[in-house]
């Protein structure tokens, strides 16, 4: 039955895994898988979490099934933390349609799967670049890809002008695929008037936002992080968002996410939540119950809420520091104006705008570990590490 299979080339980022594992230069570094890490270069559990779980297991009778629908106390806060003071009315609205899903992945897989039977083949229009795993999550359901400018490569900045220009393109009912904040891979996220501007274009021509919103709480804060999703939700028909809570809970390889749909009336409502049930039941069935119930527990609790945006802000503001620190590092070796864009960035990641030869002398000799498109994730570096990466890479630069 598989003889006639080719083998795949193995994911970029996991060869770079393979490689840093391999590699006995101690003082190696790895800054191509996204997950955060700490100052001790530890991706380690949040006390909250460790909090919420001792709660679960002294509280929990039952590990029955959730139903397809998940742990619907979860989707209601979770909903509530993403849309803000307007979730009250429009929740109760009846307007929209969310569910838990397996992390951000699920959720976005969900989403294009009922968008592909609502609506066969329908364009969704990425940013160029955009997360590589967005296209074969929606590609694979069915959907048609399409590319927006995006990130100007030269300029190290949003070619806002090039996005609206290419998003012209695009006919009444494609879907615009939008990073709610902290932007992968490029850290180049939109301005608020930017937001107003985008939304008035998808309104002219009758578009569909598509958020993902992966890392609320990374770039500035919860609020600010969540203004380009709160703004579609306000001023747009309809809309749809997905939801992670990997990055800001920490929570990876719990897989906790939510999908959500906002309906034109409540009308809709009914049948699309059907539908919604239907396609959750064909792929996974029923999502699983851990991750949910620790963040249900966290932001249920006044105590455990207030303890995790201590952590929550914690991590933000060492990404920050990070950034400054790379710039500065970088300045005072005279690379001052090649790296200041840097700071400016939010979230995780960010494009060094080094080329491919040079990402893989830094591998060779150096042990430092990316992407060959030279993104970064800013949280792989730290006190102990800042100044060999900036000294090699100001070494690879001054040879180039």
């Amino acid at each position: 039955m598989f003889e006639h299979l080719q083998l795949i080339p193995p994911d970029p980022l996991l060869g770079i895994i393979d490689k840093f594992n391999k590699d006995t230069n101690p003082n190696k570094i790895d800054l191509g898988v996204g997950v955060y890490k700490d100052e001790n270069n530890q991706t380690a559990v949040l006390d909250c979490v460790k909090q919420a779980e001792t709660f679960l297991l002294k509280k929990q009778t039952s590990k029955s099934y959730l139903g397809p629908n998940g742990d619907k106390n979860f989707t209601r806060l979770m909903c509530q933390l993403a849309l803000g003071e307007q979730s009250a009315g429009i929740l109760e609205s009846g307007r929209i349609s969310a569910l838990q899903t397996p992390g951000g992945c699920g959720a976005l897989r969900v989403a294009a799967e009922l968008v592909n039977r609502s609506k066969p083949g329908v364009k969704v229009w990425v940013s160029d670049p955009t997360w590589a795993n967005h296209v074969p999550l929606l590609g694979d359901a069915g959907l048609t890809i399409e590319k927006y400018p995006y990130y100007d490569h030269g300029t190290k900045t949003i070619d806002f002008s090039a996005m609206l220009e290419g998003l012209k393109a695009a006919q009444s009912g494609d879907l615009v695929l939008l990073h709610a904040c902290c932007h992968n891979p490029s850290g180049a996220d939109l301005s608020q008037q930017q937001w107003h501007d985008l939304c008035d274009l998808m309104l002219e021509r009758e578009l569909v936002p598509f958020i993902d919103m992966a890392y609320q709480g990374f770039g500035e804060d919860l609020d600010k992080d969540a203004f380009g999703l709160r703004l579609v939700i306000e001023k747009c028909p309809e809309a749809i968002f997905c939801i992670s809570c990997s990055k800001n809970f920490g929570l990876y390889r719990d897989r906790v996410g939510v999908v959500g749909f906002m309906n034109v009336s409540k009308d809709t409502s009914p049948a699309l939540m059907s539908h919604l049930v239907q396609v959750v039941r064909g792929i996974y069935s029923m999502p699983p119950d851990h991750g949910a119930a620790v963040v249900a527990n966290i932001l249920g609790s006044e105590e455990l809420r207030a303890g995790w945006l201590v952590e929550l802000n914690t991590m933000r503001e060492r990404i920050q520091h990070m950034r400054r620190g790379l710039a500065d590092n970088m300045a005072a070796k005279g690379f001052g104006e090649d790296f200041r864009f840097v700071e400016s960035e939010r979230g995780m990641f960010s494009f060094l705008g080094i080329n491919p030869s040079q990402v893989q002398q830094l591998g060779d000799e150096y042990g430092i570990y990316m992407a060959d498109s030279s993104r970064i994730n800013i949280a792989g570096l730290n006190a102990n590490n800042l100044e060999y990466f900036c000294g090699s890479l100001a070494t690879v630069l001054s040879a180039s």
